[in-house]
């Protein structure tokens, strides 16, 4: 019913069949119907290189960046490594002596002293400072209501300058009795352990790593507990059920774990105290004597004491060859023993 014959129309609007068109409703606008497999694809958008302008490539942008770190860091160190062979005095005109800087350095028996001096500073710092951040670590990780307060607490002494930490524990450290340590052993009754910690060869050294120690315990705590905080619960659980006590979680659960952490902290604390040279200058100058020089105090004193620049920096090349050596190795092995959960 209502039909019409074939081919009429039933007034304006009304196409036929075969066309293309249909006519909005409450309109007379006539639309494209767009057929299955007719339609047209979505215009793409511009490549990101066509939108860029031009006229300024990005590279420009990096230009100003890399000047400062030339000027900065790579003109001083090509610069170093060419005074090493020089005998420069710092001014003036110098002349090329080949290697006669670093046979002056094996001769040298104050710079051989310093190596042997660093490397035990260095090993005292490495063992405790991350001894004590694991300890300190493993006990603000615990479910306790001051936890917050004390990783503050034990964190804070990481961001004093190195300087005031050396005067403030120059202090802690002053040989009359009735001031800093000297005077809280006194008042404990322990008046036999009182000493001249700065004062005395065989003291001195090791007070300067109690200093460090003390200053940088805190910042392996937290990178310990970053890494006590990424083991999975799950882990510690079944090894309870299975009956492992706390220490036996911690020896095959929680330690293997904390691979990642312990190369961060070994890697850090390893370069710290072999270029060690703020606290020990600050407190100690190298003394008493050489009984706490190191070779960052050595190149200091050949370049600005005694004015030796060709000398001192080839104290520093070696110094820094010697980091970069240990630095590779130690990063070859500690990434070699790491798991993942």
């Amino acid at each position: 019913m209502n039909s019409l014959p074939e081919g009429a129309t039933s007034g304006p609007g009304t196409t036929s069949p075969d066309t293309d068109t249909d006519t909005v409703a409450g309109t007379g606008t006539v639309a494209k119907a767009g057929r299955p497999g007719r339609a047209c694809p979505p215009r793409p958008p511009l490549p990101r290189r066509a939108r860029r302008d031009p006229t300024v490539p990005p590279w420009i942008f990096v230009v100003p960046a890399l000047a400062v770190y030339a000027v900065v860091v790579l003109y001083p160190s090509l610069a170093g490594v060419l005074y090493a062979f020089t005998d420069w005095s710092g001014v003036g005109a110098f002349s090329f002596v080949g290697l006669d800087n670093f046979r002056t350095l094996l001769d040298d028996d104050r710079a051989l002293e310093s190596v042997g001096n660093t490397l035990l500073l260095t090993l005292a710092v490495v063992i405790v400072q991350n001894g004590i951040g694991l300890l300190l670590a493993l006990g603000v990780n615990a479910e306790i209501r001051s936890r917050s307060l004390l990783r503050v607490i034990f964190f804070a002494p990481a961001v004093v300058s190195p300087v005031m930490v050396a005067f403030l524990w120059k202090y802690v450290y002053n040989p009359d009795n009735g001031a800093g340590l000297n005077a809280i052993l006194g008042a404990v009754g322990l008046d036999a352990l009182r000493q001249d910690w700065l004062g005395d060869p065989s003291l001195a050294l090791w007070s300067v790593a109690a200093m460090v120690v003390w200053q940088y315990a805190g910042y392996s705590m937290v990178v310990f507990l970053a890494g006590l905080q990424g083991v999975p619960a799950e882990l510690h659980e079944a090894a309870r059920i299975d009956g492992a006590g706390t220490w036996q979680r911690f020896r095959y659960v929680t330690w293997p774990l904390l691979a990642p952490a312990l190369t961060i902290n070994l890697m850090l604390s390893t370069i710290g105290g072999l270029k060690l040279f703020d606290q020990v200058y600050a407190a100690t100058n190298g003394g008493p004597g050489t009984a706490s020089e190191t070779l960052s105090t050595v190149l200091y004193k050949e370049a600005f004491v005694f004015g030796k620049f060709g000398y001192s920096t080839a104290v520093a090349l070696v110094l820094a060859l010697f980091v970069a050596a240990v630095s590779l190795v130690q990063l070859r092995y500690l990434r070699a023993r790491e798991v993942t959960a």
